[in-house]
């Protein structure tokens, strides 16, 4: 990965590192996983599908999601990445439409 690999892995980017941070946390949490895969873009690739993961799960923790659902408003959270190499939108089945789904240190009352 660009930000993990390259000779200096302290270079800050700006205002981007805010971003850039998220993705770091993520690489170093999968990176045993992340390192079996050899071709560089599949490696891109599953790294892309496990930000959608953790975006997802993101929302499910929010309160404005979680009040919804306390409300009982139908609302699901799915979680899907689009491919520009083939012009496919993929279901990663990740999906959520209550909160007892997610873990409970993450629920609001």
């Amino acid at each position: 990965m660009w930000w993990y690999a390259s000779s200096n892995e302290n270079q800050s980017f700006g205002i981007v590192d805010y971003w850039l941070r998220h993705l770091k946390d993520l690489y170093q949490k999968h990176q045993p996983a992340l390192k079996t895969i050899a071709d560089e873009e599949k490696r891109w690739d599953r790294m892309c599908e496990l930000n959608v993961v953790e975006q997802v799960y993101n929302v499910c923790h929010a309160n404005i999601i979680q009040g919804a659902w306390e409300r009982g408003q139908e609302l699901s959270i799915h979680g899907w990445i689009y491919s520009i190499n083939d012009g496919l939108l993929r279901d990663l089945k990740i999906d959520f439409d209550n909160k007892k789904d997610i873990s409970k240190l993450y629920r609001m009352s």
